[in-house]
């Protein structure tokens, strides 16, 4: 196919309010050289147009390993009896919150696996803390929990939540997902948007079973719900898994999805996720160029950062340590880019940006 019709393309699912999932899967599917760049650049363009160059920074803090799920591809899922579990004290949260505002991060995410021991009012404590002291916004990814739950921690002053649909394909969901029900995943989804939240989602590149006609139905499935927040990352196997002797999603493809996503959605804030920091290289730099617009650092206190394994070496940049800065503004310059120390709010209510 020639460049002008992947432009004629690329422009029509930019103009589309419903993306046609064959022009998606199409897309996704050209893997040469010419064609991707086209894509890619295409992408850049409207991100630039859409949510600027600045890049936006979230501290991370992992204050839980605990899971009661059995996700295939999670090294944290239940039956992973190897795994030494912790769940950080509030005071050591609070710490570590302290750090990322030090280093003039304005938005924590307080991530956990879905945790059954932990406390809606004890995790509400911590919110209104943060918020009582802190200029800073409060993202949640602590997984599926009752409405009541959302609730309080909306009120708390919670601003943002993350939960990946991991997929959005209903039978490819139920065979990696032991026990839990993609429809509930959708509930909890659509109770985070209607509490107000800026919310999150995402998908996972590379996942047994996945085609690309699945991955262009996630990007489809993105665009309906109007996600406010995308995570896109390559599939990395774990040795405690089922998965554990799969092949790693592959990188240009999950760099592909990360473009075509930000022409769908044109203002979601995307980070250029941690695992795409672990592949067979660090593709993050290359995915700021490519749609991009948010980097991830660790401040979780480091005696405790191996214990979190979603998946092995998590790329993280390291925010307890000196170096987080060099490496951030590493990644940062190699993108062409500067970093925007704002909040980061979603862009989604300022109005479609004018590009093509």
């Amino acid at each position: 196919m020639s460049l002008s019709k992947v432009k004629s393309l690329l422009k029509g699912l930019y103009a589309s309010a419903s993306p046609q999932a064959r022009d998606l899967e199409f897309l996704l599917g050209l893997d040469g050289h010419l064609a991707q760049r086209e894509i890619f650049e295409f992408a850049d363009g409207v991100r630039r147009a859409s949510v600027g160059e600045g890049i936006f920074l979230r501290g991370v803090i992992e204050f839980s390993n605990f899971c009661r799920n059995r996700c295939f591809y999670c090294g944290l899922h239940s039956g992973n009896g190897r795994l030494i579990r912790y769940r950080l004290s509030q005071e050591k949260i609070l710490n570590s919150v302290s750090h990322i505002a030090e280093s003039g991060i304005k938005t924590v995410v307080l991530q956990s696996g879905d945790d059954p021991g932990m406390a809606r009012e004890w995790l509400s404590d911590i919110i209104r803390d943060i918020k009582m002291r802190l200029d800073i916004a409060v993202t949640l990814s602590v997984g599926e929990r009752d409405y009541q739950d959302y609730k309080a921690w909306r009120q708390a002053g919670a601003d943002r939540y993350l939960l990946k649909i991991e997929t959005s394909d209903p039978a490819l969901y139920s065979s990696l997902h032991y026990g839990m029900d993609f429809k509930r995943r959708l509930e909890c989804l659509r109770d985070l948007k209607e509490l107000g939240y800026q919310t999150g989602s995402g998908n996972i590149i590379g996942l047994k079973g996945q085609t690309l006609e699945s991955i262009a139905g996630d990007i489809a499935f993105f665009k309906k719900e109007g996600f406010e927040m995308l995570g896109i990352g390559p599939f990395i196997p774990h040795s405690e898994t089922p998965l554990a002797g799969q092949q790693k999603g592959e990188a240009g493809l999950t760099l592909r999805a990360v473009a075509l996503t930000r022409i769908v959605l044109k203002s979601a804030n995307i980070p250029a996720t941690t695992a795409l920091g672990v592949h067979d290289a660090d593709y993050r730099a290359r995915a700021l160029r490519c749609g991009a617009n948010v980097l991830m650092v660790n401040f979780t206190p480091r005696e405790y950062r191996g214990l979190y394994q979603i998946y092995p070496g998590k790329g993280y940049l390291e925010g307890a340590s000196e170096g987080w800065l060099s490496g951030a503004s590493k990644i940062t310059h190699d993108s062409g880019r500067f970093i925007d120390y704002s909040r980061g709010d979603a862009a989604l209510n300022r109005g479609e940006p004018e590009y093509v």
